[in-house]
């Protein structure tokens, strides 16, 4: 039997209906907001998993195009792999979920968000997290759970709880977070520099909503859920534990206090090593058990000296950050490229800019109307960067969560397409990793692109903040490494400029943070923050010049009417000007022109043609033409491209010219000014006028295009001597009329007609 239950979050009630859809699943809810529906299950496997160290969750978040109306694109016309929107909403479910699990299960759990209806008006990520936490209190799955989920939102300066999407066009602050009665698990968040204390107020206010949430899913529980399910407990070994204590204790702890990564995990295996072999006949099958053991003991004293003496790891104190490094231009021939360090992770930061239109990205989801990304980072983690040896495909999900992380704390830095026409993509390699890589992507990806000369707003740089918690004793480390990542309670990833927060990233697996250790934490990462933007700004404070191996890009705008002009029958002219110059040429419906080319000529020469294409002529203006056709009574010169006049012969010159054949050849260059424009759009040129104007040879004020020196001399020179126009000075004298000027009379058909009588 179907039952519903609803709670009042923002604007509109979040509703949970059960009982109705996938009912063979040990859970299901179909979450609803409005009309924006996520059907939501949650299953566990009947036994557990042998030969692994690590809770088996899987969490899938399906897009249906269906949802929003839309048939996917391509041949196939069905949903593939999922978008990078759906993997980072999987992300966010995992993690907000993830903690409240026993690490000590083995038993697989999918939980799957299948996005069935979609409005455009609320975000489905914050309605999946809360239908999974519905599903898995309902489905006798045992967890520490419920959580519950809310987006804030700063607009006009105030805080909102689950603002529209189209409200949110206008926020400062987009915050995601997700929590339970003792404090928050998840916080995802982007941010125009807001303040570390509006941060801890919009923690609190979401909190007051996700205890509505929470009590809801237990109303759930009670009244539709399932019998909790019947884990065994894994089997434990008392001989073995007091054996490494009493033994290897010793040995643990100095190996934690080793200050390099690498010497340090090498003493650990050593350690586990020796305890496999100490029970190899009394117990042969315990090497999982002893190697896990083991790994509990690390943490335990790693923790222990750390709360109790307040030492870390690699001896540096709790506020303390890792020697850094910045490198800028390491690689010659890209546009930008800077080699950031801190401690042993690296990050190899390289800029790439484009052509917007050509080289951005398009999106293609279940959003409507989704503008295509001009800014892209992209990080990647080969297998090298750690000393390991596996096989490399495409990105997965750490990768792509840790990418997005890094441009959402970037993108609030990038200038404007009006104000810097190019694509930007900055890919970070990671080369060498020891906790905070994407942090570390974060301050290279700045220098790098100030390298290749973008006009960042500001430097932004991220510090990794940790968490250790006993009892009522707390530390809060800056700067965290691998290992006080793995086995702290909460990695706490900050970025910004000196003005503010851009990105924020919690996972928390302590239990209740209060306000206090929030603030703590915020404060010492901004002094983290500046310290690090103090390295980086010795580095480099202002973006460089263009790079030289970087296109130049140009953009303008025509009248739309004239974009059949520039385009062509069959896109002809266009791909013409494109051949002729090498450079590429993007025209919206708007009318607005993106150039891209691999010099500023080539681009110049292209913008020419264009705009020669889209100009009109106008009376009085001076062009520099080219003869296409020799007629009788004149000739005829291209002013534009695609834009002809006559050039009589009573207007070539102040003497007399018999013949047209006599002073010109088809592609010869003549300087003309158009003398007029008749009624029926027939464009009459002259050359004598420009002669007889002194003052207009002298300013040669090209209106299509400017020739180079030496034609410039040699045009100057031709009409400043009355001499005949040709460019050609290989052919020797030709005749000049020594009559005056008693040229024939202005005939106005083109096409023939009778031509001027000579006297």
């Amino acid at each position: 039997m179907e039952k519903e239950f609803s709670v009042q979050i923002g604007d509109k009630p979040m509703v949970f209906r059960t009982g109705k859809l996938a009912k063979q699943a040990n859970g299901a809810v179909m979450a609803s907001q409005g009309d924006m529906c996520v059907l939501t299950t949650a299953c566990i496997s009947d036994t557990a998993r042998t030969g692994i160290d690590f809770f088996p969750l899987l969490v899938d978040f399906e897009e249906r195009y269906y949802s929003a109306g839309k048939i996917p694109g391509g041949f196939i016309k069905r949903e593939g792999r999922p978008t990078e929107s759906a993997i980072l909403s999987s992300r966010v479910i995992d993690r907000s979920i993830r903690s409240l699990f026993d690490h000590s299960m083995r038993n697989d759990v999918h939980v799957v968000a299948t996005v069935m209806s979609v409005d455009q008006v609320y975000p489905p990520s914050v309605l999946a997290i809360n239908g999974a936490s519905a599903a898995l209190s309902i489905s006798g799955i045992p967890w520490g759970g419920p959580v519950g989920a809310v987006r804030v939102g700063l607009i006009d300066g105030r805080l909102a709880v689950n603002p529209t999407e189209e409200q949110m066009l206008s926020s400062k602050l987009d915050l995601l977070v997700a929590g339970h009665d003792d404090g928050v698990t998840m916080v995802e968040s982007g941010a125009e520099e807001v303040s570390e204390e509006l941060l801890v107020d919009a923690l609190e206010l979401a909190q007051g909503e996700i205890k509505k949430l929470i009590a809801l899913f237990r109303r759930m529980k009670e009244e539709a859920g399932q019998p909790e399910i019947e884990i065994p407990s894994p089997a434990t070994f008392p001989e073995i534990d007091a054996w490494i204590k009493d033994n290897l204790d010793a040995e643990v702890n100095a190996a934690v206090r080793i200050h390099e990564k690498k010497p340090r995990y090498e003493k650990i295996d050593r350690i586990k090593k020796r305890a496999k072999e100490h029970f190899a006949e009394l117990f042969p099958s315990s090497g999982d058990y002893i190697f896990a053991f083991v790994e509990e003991r690390v943490k335990d004293i790693m923790r222990s000296i750390i709360v109790n003496e307040g030492v870390r790891v690699d001896g540096r104190g709790m506020d303390q950050l890792r020697e850094i490094g910045c490198e800028l231009g390491v690689l010659p021939r890209v546009h930008g490229s800077a080699l950031f360090t801190r401690g042993e992770t690296q990050a190899l930061a390289v800029t790439t800019l484009g052509m917007i239109g050509e080289d951005d990205q398009v999106l293609d989801g279940i959003k409507l109307d989704e503008p295509a990304k001009r800014f892209i980072l992209h990080y990647n983690f080969p297998p090298y960067s750690v000393g390991e040896v596996r096989a490399m495909r495409g990105p997965g999900r750490r990768e792509i969560g840790h990418g997005a992380l890094a441009e959402r704390a970037l993108r609030y830095v990038i200038p404007a397409e009006s104000d810097f026409p190019y694509v930007i993509r900055v890919v970070s390699d990671i080369l060498e990793s020891n906790g905070s890589s994407s942090q570390a992507s974060i301050c290279g990806g700045s220098l790098s692109m100030m390298n290749a000369g973008v006009p960042l707003r500001k430097h932004v740089a991220g510090v990794a903040m940790g968490l250790i918690k006993e009892g009522e004793k707390v530390r809060v480390l800056t700067d965290i490494q691998g290992l006080e990542d793995h086995y702290g309670d909460m990695d706490f990833k900050v970025a910004g400029t000196r003005d503010g927060v851009t990105a924020l990233q919690m996972d928390n697996k302590a239990g209740g943070i209060t306000r206090e250790i929030l603030s703590s934490a915020l404060a010492q990462a901004k002094a983290a923050r500046l310290a690090i933007l103090d390295k980086m700004e010795a580095g480099i404070s202002s973006p460089s010049g263009l790079s030289a191996n970087a296109p130049r890009v140009l953009q303008t705008t025509i009248d739309p009417e004239k974009i059949k002009d520039v385009i062509g029958p069959g896109g002809k002219v266009i791909r013409g000007i494109t051949q002729k110059t090498g450079v590429k040429i993007n025209v919206e419906d708007s009318g607005d022109v993106s150039i891209s080319g691999p010099t500023q000529e080539q681009v110049n020469e292209a913008l020419t043609i264009i705009r020669g294409l889209t100009k009109n002529l106008e009376a009085g203006e001076v062009y520099l033409g080219t003869v296409t056709r020799l007629m009788a009574f004149g000739v005829f010169v291209e002013c534009l491209p695609g834009k002809e006049g006559l050039l009589h012969l009573s207007e070539v010159s102040t003497h007399r010219i018999p013949k047209s054949e006599d002073v010109f050849k088809p592609g010869d260059k003549v300087l003309i000014m158009v003398k007029e424009i008749d009624d029926m759009g027939r464009v009459n040129l002259t050359r004598r006028r420009l002669i007889l104007d002194e003052a207009k040879v002298s300013e040669m004020g090209f209106a299509h295009c400017m020739p180079d020196e030496r034609e410039r001399e040699n045009l100057i020179e031709s009409v400043a001597d009355n001499a005949p126009p040709r460019m050609d000075r290989d052919r020797g004298p030709q005749p000049r009329d020594r009559g005056g000027d008693r040229g024939g009379r202005d005939h106005r058909s083109y096409g023939g007609g009778r031509p001027p009588r000579r006297d």
